[in-house]
């Protein structure tokens, strides 16, 4: 692993000094960068979160806008997104040690305006294939991997008793970003915004037009904003800098593959559940618009996880992560009592509530799971260089770029549930006209879940 030049001096947005374990530079200058970079990254995600959540809000408006698609196509849109970004979380969770957070920050949130100028272009249109839609979902998935490369680089600024707050605030108000898609969007598509640019919206049957173009268009001024945020008040950090062949070998490690399943089980949830519920909730109760309602959900669970990373640093990601489960699995039973059965009964109050429920220990666990990574894999690759007789400064640079890599990966395994559920409640509805056999799975896997946490790390921490 390359070090940081003898010379201490930085050059421009290149930071070549960086201790942020030692107070008096932290105190000094570290924190005032740290916090720079930070409050820059989190619009960037949020906002990439928005574009990655966007089919959640136009696949149910699309048969009003003229498209003839069935349920299980809207509920395939809906999930592509996460496919792609689950993918492409792998090869971003390497890139901040090669290219540098500033640089990659302001790519990838800059690209992110081709998929949103496209599929404001192609919702006008009826015509539009249903293929077209897929690539355009797909695309809309490069936004869902900027998480890998967005915590890997702030994880690099913080020493690693803040880093669970960090890394909280970082990925809980990214996470916002589902939520405020699902705020704006709706009241967007209901006003002539965009009428310059060619957006003249389709005539509905009680008199109004659609213009569901905007739920797309909307995005592209924040992101080039931010995107310029990103390149000139934004830094580089010389000092981790790393090829893709030492990083690598963090996937050999039992534990990425444990905490990737418990991480799939928070994390996946909050965002599979984020892309479904709209949909879901549409076919158990339609007569309820649930577009007014669907932001609640995403909003408290992106806010429990920045709650989940403090609460961690405090008492610790394993105590929270167990006990986060339980309640997991008892909420996902609960949902069962709350259905209709073959459209009769049900209670959409009820429903409502415990998918609430459901969002906020997602995102918790989202936190909690989050911390544990960082201190699993700091105290792993810490105890392994210091048997090898390495320095003391050796072991915090490794042990930094291997949690960052084996946070991106983790989390790519977590996206990977925002196909999965969705997807899952498609083909159950599609099979038995129930959501019942889907949320079985989800339950199982959650009790699973619980008896894992306790089995490999409760035990080890309790004693």
């Amino acid at each position: 692993m390359s070090q940081s030049p003898d010379s201490r001096q930085n050059t421009g947005s290149l930071i070549t000094e960086w201790r942020p374990e030692d107070p008096v530079f932290w105190q000094s200058r570290g924190q005032g960068i740290a916090r720079r970079n930070l409050w820059i990254s989190v619009p960037c995600l949020l906002l990439s979160f928005c574009v990655w959540m966007l089919f959640s809000a136009v696949a149910v408006n699309l048969n009003r806008a003229g498209f003839n698609f069935t349920t299980d196509q809207l509920f395939m849109l809906t999930a592509l997104p996460s496919v792609s970004g689950a993918l492409l979380r792998v090869p971003y969770s390497f890139m901040i040690p090669i290219c540098g957070g500033r640089r990659w920050t302001a790519f990838s949130t800059g690209i992110l305006m081709i998929p949103c100028l496209w599929l404001g272009i192609a919702v006008q249109n009826p015509e539009t294939p249903f293929s077209v839609f897929i690539t355009i979902s797909l695309l809309c998935g490069f936004a869902g991997a900027n998480f890998a490369s967005s915590m890997a680089n702030i994880s690099f600024f913080f020493p690693k008793a803040k880093q669970g707050g960090a890394l909280g605030i970082n990925g809980g108000l990214g996470n916002l970003g589902v939520s405020v898609m699902q705020l704006i969007a709706p009241l967007a598509i209901s006003l002539s915004m965009f009428a310059v640019f060619g957006g003249t919206g389709i005539d509905q049957a009680d008199g109004t037009k659609l213009y569901l173009e905007n739920a797309a268009w909307i995005w592209v001024l924040p992101l080039a904003i931010c995107t310029l945020a990103a390149w000139f008040g934004m830094n580089d950090l010389g000092t981790f800098k790393a090829s893709l062949k030492e990083q690598l070998p963090v996937l050999k490690r039992a534990h990425l593959w444990i905490m990737g399943a418990l991480y799939l089980a928070t994390f996946g949830s909050f965002i599979g559940f984020s892309a479904g519920f709209a949909m879901l909730a549409k076919t158990q109760f339609p007569d309820i618009n649930i577009l007014h309602f669907a932001f609640f959900g995403p909003l408290l669970g992106a806010l429990a996880r920045s709650a989940g990373g403090a609460i961690s640093d405090k008492f610790g990601g394993i105590k929270v992560s167990l006990i986060n489960f339980i309640f997991m699995a008892i909420f996902s039973a609960l949902l069962f009592l709350t259905l209709p059965n073959n459209g009769v009964g049900g209670s959409f109050i009820a429903f409502f509530v415990v998918f609430l429920m459901l969002f906020l220990t997602a995102g918790l666990g989202s936190g909690s799971t989050f911390q544990m990574i960082s201190v699993i894999f700091r105290k792993l690759t810490m105890d392994r260089i210091k048997a090898q007789g390495g320095s003391e400064d050796q072991a915090l640079r490794e042990a930094a770029t291997d949690t960052a890599a084996a946070l991106g990966f983790i989390s790519a395994i977590g996206a990977i549930g925002g196909f999965f559920i969705p997807k899952a409640f498609g083909t159950s509805l599609a099979l038995t006209g129930s959501p019942a056999g889907a949320m079985k799975i989800f339950l199982v896997f959650y009790v699973v879940c619980v008896v894992v946490t306790w089995a490999v790390y409760g035990r080890k921490s309790s004693k």
